[in-house]
């Protein structure tokens, strides 16, 4: 059975088309009706991990996988009727992509990153999005670690020279790191484990926030970035794609840095502007370079770099002396990759089967512990509306012909997010609670689980 209509969504001519489950699917051997769990669908892209699709495949979702991502249109095409879509960092979801997602309940990005969602259109639409901010910071931390050392030694050129047959011994302006000075720009968890990293094998760090963070082992943080760069021998970038971190390093402050130091990238692509760098390296100001992200990256591997207009620094950055370029493989380990899929997927599930959107970075973090499964005639209500005056007394009014076992309700920004657990209520009377909340002003999706 399902139950449907035609609602219109008061903010987004791209309704997101409520559903209702039947069960509450806290334990496998529960099912989503009218959905049965073989009735969501999941769509993943870009190579998502193996643990991910297990855990959905557990479930009895349908899971519809690709090892790259897709062009706009058959991206639209595809996620016009799946409930849930997983993604990386290649994948734009777009206002124009989102519109045609008419049951869409939630994203999940497999990422640290979610600016490659239109996170604003999908709050509005009643699309919670999860991202895995922790997952994979160890693994950015030690490729990092790693460049400092290469980039120390001259490793890359080194390698390049042997195995085009020319063998070079030499120490000139090849270091030790112990001793040196590592800038962290940006502190959080990639930058403050980089930190207990560097300093375990001797360096001095210090680092630059735009909020106050407590130190980790003897790190010091900086009161500007100014300062960050003229003591630093080694800057290394962690921060996130903003308006205010676009060509955060640019010509100014490479000249500010010492002269002979090193600079690292492997947050995004915006944040170091290239033409500067190459220049600054040119002239000798910088020694040499590590970039794992760039202004425009392929969307699948095996792309020529120099065929592409898009990546005009291509030709330049590699004829340079000292430079480490990698293809955006930061988080890019097996065990990163493999407790991503297990955080998201893990995120999604309980959002779909319970409503949990803890974790959620576009959207009120509500939740409430699981439903008694022992109780009859109890229903869970997922209510999302805007967030205006008077949503929840009609809300609420509707809810009190039934006895409010428990209710939780927050809002970010425009939109806000109810739960609410009912009992006493008959399965002839879900059909009329539903159509009454969908008529109710200010709607953006409802869900029932029960």
């Amino acid at each position: 059975m399902s139950i449907s209509g035609s609602p219109t969504n008061a903010v987004s001519t791209s309704p997101t088309q409520s559903f209702l489950a039947q069960h509450y699917a806290q334990k496998p051997t529960k099912v989503l009706k009218p959905f049965s769990t073989g009735d969501i669908k999941i769509l993943l892209l870009e190579n998502v991990n193996q643990t991910a699709i297990n855990i959905f495949q557990n479930q009895g979702y349908q899971v519809e996988f690709y090892k790259s991502s897709l062009p706009e249109d058959e991206l639209i095409e595809k996620i016009k009727d799946v409930h849930a879509i997983g993604i990386r960092s290649k994948t734009k979801l777009t206002e124009k992509v989102l519109s045609h997602a008419k049951n869409l309940v939630t994203i999940g990005c497999f990422c640290i990153g979610t600016n490659q969602v239109d996170l604003d259109y999908a709050a509005k639409a009643g699309v919670c999005v999860f991202n895995s901010p922790f997952s994979n910071s160890r693994s950015v931390a030690e490729l990092v670690i790693a460049e400092i050392i290469t980039l120390a030694r001259q490793l890359g050129d080194r390698s390049i020279e042997m195995h085009t047959g020319t063998w070079n011994k030499v120490s000139a302006k090849c270091w030790e790191i112990r001793g040196k000075t590592l800038g962290i720009i940006g502190y959080g968890h990639i930058g403050s484990q980089l930190s207990v990293l560097a300093e375990s094998m001797g360096m001095n760090v210090i680092y630059y926030d735009i909020v106050m963070i407590m130190a980790l082992g003897n790190s010091k943080q900086v009161e500007t970035l100014d300062e960050l760069l003229t003591r630093a021998d080694f800057v290394s970038c962690h921060v996130p794609e903003t308006s205010e971190t676009k060509k955060l390093l640019s010509a100014p402050q490479f000249a500010a840095m010492k002269d002979g130091a090193y600079v690292i990238n492997a947050s995004r692509g915006t944040v170091v502007d290239i033409p500067a760098l190459v220049q600054a390296m040119k002239a000798g100001k910088i020694a040499g370079a590590a970039l794992d992200v760039y202004p425009n990256e392929p969307a699948k591997n095996g792309a020529d770099l120099f065929t592409d207009s898009l990546n005009d620094w291509a030709s330049e950055l590699t004829s340079l002396r000292n430079v480490i370029l990698t293809p955006h493989i930061g988080g890019s380990t097996e065990e990163a990759q493999s407790a991503i899929g297990i955080e998201v997927a893990t995120a999604l599930t309980k959002y779909i089967n319970e409503g949990s959107s803890n974790g959620a970075v576009n959207f009120p973090e509500v939740s409430l512990r699981a439903l008694d499964l022992d109780q009859q005639n109890t229903v869970r209500v997922l209510y999302i509306h805007q967030n205006v005056p008077g949503v929840l007394k009609t809300v609420n009014n509707i809810l009190s012909n039934h006895n409010i076992e428990k209710q939780f309700s927050d809002s970010q920004g425009d939109v806000a997010y109810l739960m609410a657990d009912i009992s006493d209520v008959d399965h002839a009377d879900i059909k009329s609670l539903y159509e009454q909340l969908e008529q109710t002003p200010y709607r953006i999706a409802t869900r029932l689980l029960y």
